[in-house]
């Protein structure tokens, strides 16, 4: 990056983190430092909640994802809208009016302790370790650009966030957050801009997404009913629906989030705004990917993204093999590029015959550069058996970093920082929540001072911040960051909606039913999951059903046995 690059990375991240310490300065109690003494606008609900989810995953692999595979993670989203009306008419008013600085507290009042330390401890797992994929995220942005390791930029962004997370809390957190995304939609709306421009002549925007659609990049909605396929418009208005009322009714990361609004109605608009803004944002990042798919039609691509882990096989000794495949790679996309350049005329002139030709013989080109990549990361397995072979994560970054002005290039990174920053300040503050909250002053300490708390609380952000920095290290084995993550969320997600499903409206069954049913579901999702029956959106249903069908039945046999020993 050039010097002017740098000054804007640094600048912004400075100005952010300093701005929400300034903001959440004189935080003196437990309150002000998990909630926010809950006197936050609907707007700062709103975006708080979506830059929680908002991720630098988010802005690394959905790009990527796009890149590679098309428009269709979009429909990940559709369950969304529905799950945020279902929330501000059930969830946000129980939480508001019990006044808890958890969603689980409410559990212990509606069923027992046991109900809420596993509901606590369900969440502790699944957010840390999914904290550590967003730690990850922008420590690739460094590694890329200073050609060092990721363990070491990993180890640099988690202290950062560990840091201001730590002094400010809630407050610093949804500051930073405000700003963040003000930053982050403007950003994105320039680079998509200026992909258009670096476009030949011949071709401008429509004329792109014509180009991607013959290659199939551009299909967004899958109306087929397939268990295994990842994302058809099916999975996610069923299996989003679930995944996404789970993870904003019982998701302390984001319950937190608009529990810091100033009344009821204040947290309702900041979610039902969120929930109209995220399918066109999301849909809006995925596009990007594909207009940079286009753009290397016609320029030449790296044949691998990770200019990290290419630059270790090129010192290996399977060089000579590596330039081989550089070679037949480079013949595939002359011969490509001519192939787009008669795609790009026959839509000139509408020629569907030869349209159809030129997108089976892309297809066809596709293909063999897939083959060849595939014979890459095969090499860079035999040369190292930790080698990070996935590289969707870095196909944005790589364009951002090649081809953007001077200037835009640190304040896209910038952006990606930021985004990673908010959630993992989110996360972070959310941990430290839930463990003083559900266990520490429910378990251990249970007449502590407000002081004493707030020093806990503290403490536990810097715990739970070298969990994630210890998950963090182990990402890159994951693949792309922004399935692994909802991979992860969906084998718990399922089982703690169920018992805040049966906490709501199923008011005859006790907590002993609820605990064991909880139980027997999250071994049977495990179970599904490990042996892949269904894509990985169904888990979260499946929890869900079972955890309410299972907790019914518990509760009608023990009712039963009850009747026979009185009546024995």
């Amino acid at each position: 990056m050039s010097t002017i690059d740098w000054f804007v990375l640094v600048f912004t991240l400075l100005a952010i983190v300093l701005y929400g310490v300034y903001k959440s300065r004189g935080t003196k109690n437990i309150e002000g430092y998990l909630l926010g003494n809950q006197s936050l606008p609907w707007y700062h609900v709103c975006l708080s909640v979506m830059a929680t989810q908002a991720s630098a995953i988010t802005f690394l692999s959905a790009p990527g994802l796009a890149y590679s595979s098309g428009m269709g993670f979009v429909q990940f989203y559709f369950g969304l809208p529905l799950a945020m009306i279902i929330l501000c008419v059930a969830f946000v008013p129980v939480f508001h009016r019990l006044k808890v600085y958890t969603a689980y507290e409410y559990l212990e009042q509606r069923f027992d302790l046991r109900t809420r330390a596993l509901t606590a401890f369900l969440f502790l797992i699944q957010r840390g370790l999914s904290t550590g994929i967003t730690i990850y995220a922008p420590s690739i942005i460094l590694s890329t650009i200073l050609n060092i390791d990721t363990t070491y930029t990993t180890l640099f962004i988690g202290g950062l966030v560990i840091c201001y997370t730590v002094y400010g809390g809630t407050k610093a957190v949804s500051y930073t957050q405000l700003l963040q995304m003000s930053i982050i939609f403007s950003g994105l709306f320039i680079a998509g801009v200026i992909v258009v421009q670096l476009y030949p002549p011949t071709v401008g925007f429509t004329r792109a997404i014509d180009i991607a659609g013959k290659m199939g990049r551009t299909e967004a909605i899958d109306f087929s009913f397939d268990w295994n396929n990842q994302y058809t418009l099916w999975s996610g208005l069923i299996g989003g629906f679930f995944l996404q009322l789970s993870y904003f009714g019982t998701d302390q990361s984001q319950v937190g989030r608009y529990l810091t609004g100033a009344s009821v109605g204040q947290s309702r608009l900041g979610l039902l705004m969120n929930g109209l803004v995220k399918i066109p944002m999301q849909f809006l990042i995925l596009l990007i990917g594909v207009l940079v798919f286009t753009f290397y039609q016609f320029e030449k691509p790296p044949i691998f993204f990770n200019k990290v882990e290419l630059a270790k096989l090129e010192k290996s000794r399977f060089e000579p093999e590596l330039r081989q495949l550089q070679d037949d790679f480079s013949k595939v996309f002359d011969f490509k590029e001519q192939q787009v350049q008669l795609l790009n005329q026959a839509l000139d002139g509408n020629d569907e015959v030869i349209i159809n030709q030129q997108r089976i013989a892309l297809q066809s080109a596709d293909k063999e550069i897939k083959r060849i990549r595939g014979e890459i990361t095969e090499l860079m397995k035999k040369n190292d058996s930790d080698a990070e072979v996935n590289d969707n994560n870095y196909i944005f970054l790589n364009f951002v970093t090649t081809y953007m002005p001077k200037g835009l290039i640190g304040l896209l990174i910038a952006i990606i920082f930021l985004a990673s920053m908010g959630s993992t300040a989110s996360a972070l503050n959310s941990l430290a929540s839930t463990s003083v909250v559900d266990i520490y002053k429910r378990l251990i300490n249970t007449e502590g001072s407000e002081d004493r708390y707030l020093r806990v609380s503290r403490l536990f952000t810097v715990v739970w911040g070298l969990v994630c920095i210890g998950m963090a290290l182990y990402a890159s084995k994951l693949g792309n960051l922004i399935e692994a993550v909802n991979i992860l969320g969906s084998y718990i997600y399922g089982t703690i909606l169920g018992v805040f499903l049966v906490a709501f409206f199923l008011k005859r069954i006790g907590g002993r039913a609820v605990f064991f049913a909880a139980i027997l579901a999250e071994i049977i999702v495990c179970l599904c999951g490990y042996f892949q029956v269904v894509a990985y959106l169904w888990l979260n249903v499946i929890g869900c059903l079972l955890v309410v069908v299972l907790a019914w039945l518990l509760q009608l046999f023990n009712k039963k046995a009850a009747d026979i020993s009185t009546s024995g």
